[in-house]
């Protein structure tokens, strides 16, 4: 660059420079060709950005600074506008909670009921509540009702007790029980846990919470019997099942000999007592009011509902002699299962 001194201002001071937008380039240009002519090695050129403004060319050139700042605005400016760009489509709104009609048809498991939408929704923290509260799809069949894979048979009686509080016949209370667990309604639960056969069920089993061992013992009747009947070929299987109530070793007759149901006994001398009876399968001690009847009916009554028969009768006692003249004395009932 060039400074023509005879081109003062009138206090004196040199002009301003002056660029022009080609002089870089023109410079760098003819050094290369002059060290080329030279024969000398041309060294590596820094790499230069051009930066064109969409000024037209009427407008004033400024000084070096003003020339950057205007640059660097340029450069800022977005070479495509924002409104151009394509962001996606936009963010889908949450669906809106379903509406249902104020009847309501229902097919379940291919049952056919109709009901009020208020009758469905009488208890809030119920299955069929939160169902149709329109916070959840619920599939429809090929003719627009709402279905529900469960069995139907029993659905009536639900739809009975939301209507008017009705209660389902006595022999329909366990598969209805059943039913309400499942849709998970609690004043329908409690209400037929206060009816029988429900409420003596639980009286029951708080006699056999006493033995912890009982559903085990009852799976080991059931598997004993099917081995020995498939072994022997045989209808039925026989087995020797010793009940007993108490560990003392006395038949009732001698109960009144002694002034408690227990003796006092020494941790060495009750390990005099300990044995195991050569049975099938064992079930006592326990205390409670309820004897070894009312275990026996237990048992027997649970293989029937599942649909097993079985026969019990008393054919003696251990009698294992255990030390000096105590004897064993529990009783042994021999169970009959008949398979078919």
């Amino acid at each position: 660059m060039q400074h023509n001194g005879a081109g003062e201002t009138p206090n004196g001071e040199p002009p301003p420079l002056s660029f022009s937008a080609a002089a870089p380039l023109q410079m760098a240009a003819s050094r290369v060709r002059r060290l080329a002519q030279e024969g000398r090695t041309v060294p590596p050129q820094p790499r230069v950005m051009v930066v064109f403004s969409a000024a037209s060319d009427t407008e004033n050139q400024g000084d070096a600074m003003s020339g950057a700042d205007t640059g660097e605005e340029v450069y800022r400016k977005p070479a495509i506008p924002i409104s151009n760009f394509h962001l996606g489509k936009p963010l889908r709104a949450l669906d809106a909670p379903e509406e249902f009609p104020e009847v309501i048809p229902l097919n379940v498991g291919g049952t056919y009921f109709t009901t009020r939408l208020s009758t469905l929704r009488r208890y809030e923290d119920t299955m069929l509540a939160a169902m149709f509260s329109g916070r959840h799809h619920i599939p429809r069949d090929a003719e627009g009702r709402y279905f529900i894979d469960r069995d139907g048979a029993y659905f009536g009686d639900i739809l009975n007790f939301l209507r008017e509080g009705e209660l389902p016949q006595r022999d329909r209370v366990r598969a209805v029980h059943r039913e309400a667990q499942y849709y998970a309604i609690g004043p329908l639960l409690e209400s037929l846990e206060d009816t029988q056969p429900l409420t003596g069920e639980k009286v029951r089993q708080a006699f056999l919470d006493l033995l912890p061992y009982y559903k085990e013992n009852l799976e080991r009747i059931v598997e004993i019997a099917k081995l020995r009947a498939m072994q022997r070929k045989a209808r039925f299987a026989k087995l020797k099942i010793c009940v007993y109530k108490e560990e003392m070793p006395i038949t009732p007759y001698e109960r009144p000999l002694f002034n408690s149901l227990r003796f006092e006994r020494s941790e060495s001398e009750a390990k005099l007592f300990e044995h195991h009876c050569e049975v099938d399968v064992s079930f006592g001690p326990w205390e409670a009011v309820a004897d070894v009847y009312d275990l026996l009916h237990c048992i027997v009554s649970d293989l029937a509902e599942r649909g097993i028969s079985a026969d019990q009768q008393c054919i003696g006692v251990c009698d294992k002699h255990l030390i000096n003249h105590y004897y064993c004395k529990r009783p042994i009932y021999e169970f009959k299962i008949t398979w078919w």
